[in-house]
């Protein structure tokens, strides 16, 4: 090997090596500022009564400078731009997190968690035929994220009159994929009780409905519900399914067992169902 292709090979190397050390760093960085990030965001969180707004802010926009000049000396760090744009979803900085956030996803379309913030700023926005495809990308990449499927269900209830009206989706096609949303998040995260309350809703809105798979869910959820409060909220959701399915004696007997104040109100409007006669 002669003198000068040895050292343009040996200049070559060098250079990957600066790129790996360079990349090394900027990952390293990048982790410094997240980890600072989630320790400001988990004693902003607590409840204390001393807590410094005015610190909070000044510790929390140096991250963001952190950030800034970070993406300055690595403009195509796609992790970089996903984890500033998610920083400021939080703070609220909504229209400087989406730009962040486009551009993480530019870089690399498979980073569930990009989809589906991108997909909760469109919903936001009031577009919910856009945010329905980032909900179902973060999905098909992360299929196992209870979340994402929960936010798909939450997206297509609220915004179901959108959906039927653009043609694209019929009402039992749209109400059998909320109900398969919320089990599918229920069924990922059983211990999640906004996950596995709102899958119980979901029956609901079935049609036709499945009764026994709506008692069945409520019966779970009284179960795992630790407090006398919750099991009894739970239990009038089961004595309301069984007025549905026209066993009236078992709901009654259901609600008698129920004496929480805070549920009195409740119970007495399934007592005054119980007082009707029974639809033929």
């Amino acid at each position: 090997m002669s003198c000068r292709v040895f050292v343009a090979a040996a200049l070559l190397g060098l250079a990957s090596l600066r790129a790996q050390e360079s990349e090394s760093l900027a990952e390293r960085g990048l982790k410094q500022l997240i980890e600072q990030q989630q320790a400001l965001m988990a004693e902003a969180a607590k409840e204390n009564p001393k807590f410094d707004e005015e610190a909070f802010a000044q510790q929390m926009e140096q991250v963001c400078r952190g950030y800034e000049a970070l993406l300055r000396a690595n403009p195509n760090l796609a992790q970089g731009y996903a984890a500033y744009g998610y920083l400021l979803s939080k703070l609220d900085q909504r229209k400087q997190a989406i730009v962040m956030l486009l551009k993480a996803n530019e870089l690399d379309p498979n980073q569930p968690l990009v989809k589906n913030q991108i997909g909760n700023y469109l919903a936001e926005e009031g577009k919910p035929l856009e945010a329905v495809n980032y909900f179902l990308a973060a999905i098909k990449l992360a299929p196992r994220e209870p979340l994402y499927h929960y936010q798909l269900g939450t997206l297509l209830h609220e915004a179901r009159d959108d959906f039927i009206t653009s043609g694209e989706w019929k009402a039992d096609a749209i109400d059998r994929a909320i109900h398969h949303a919320f089990r599918q998040a229920a069924e990922l995260a059983p211990d999640r009780i906004e996950f596995t309350y709102r899958y119980a809703e979901s029956f609901y809105e079935m049609n036709p409905p499945d009764w026994d798979g709506a008692l069945k869910a409520w019966s779970e959820l009284e179960e795992k519900a630790p407090t006398p409060v919750e099991r009894e909220t739970m239990r009038l959701h089961a004595a309301n399914v069984l007025i549905k399915q026209d066993k009236r004696d078992h709901a009654r007997a259901l609600l008698e067992t129920v004496q929480e104040p805070a549920l009195q109100t409740q119970k007495q409007k399934l007592l005054d169902q119980l007082a009707k006669p029974a639809e033929s």
